[in-house]
């Protein structure tokens, strides 16, 4: 898990240095950008590793520890749930749970 985490980070500071060349989105330091990198990968581990939610059809998008959920769960519990883990991550100021039930 650090090896990922850390080939993520590793990322995010690379592409955070690529978007500071002109862009026109928010300004993020390196360190937030890793910050979010690392947020996010957490909530995908652990959304990976709860049998009842799929990581693959939560969409996991994280900004400045501001985190959005994007995309389908079953039940309204899930959703709840989906939220709850966001919150409990370390780092996360905010969660937009956009999740759709599907019933």
């Amino acid at each position: 898990m650090t090896k990922k985490l850390l080939i993520a980070a590793m990322m995010a500071v690379a592409l955070a240095g690529c978007g500071s060349m002109g862009g026109g989105g928010p300004q993020r330091t390196v360190g937030e950008a890793v910050d979010d990198v690392a947020i996010g990968t957490q909530l995908k581990a652990a959304l990976a590793a709860d049998p009842q939610l799929s990581a693959l059809k939560i969409n996991v998008d994280t900004t400045q520890g501001n985190v959005r959920l994007k995309g389908e769960v079953k039940t309204f519990a899930l959703r709840k749930k989906a939220e709850e883990l966001a919150r409990s991550i370390k780092g996360v100021k905010s969660v937009d749970n956009q999740l759709i039930i599907t019933g």
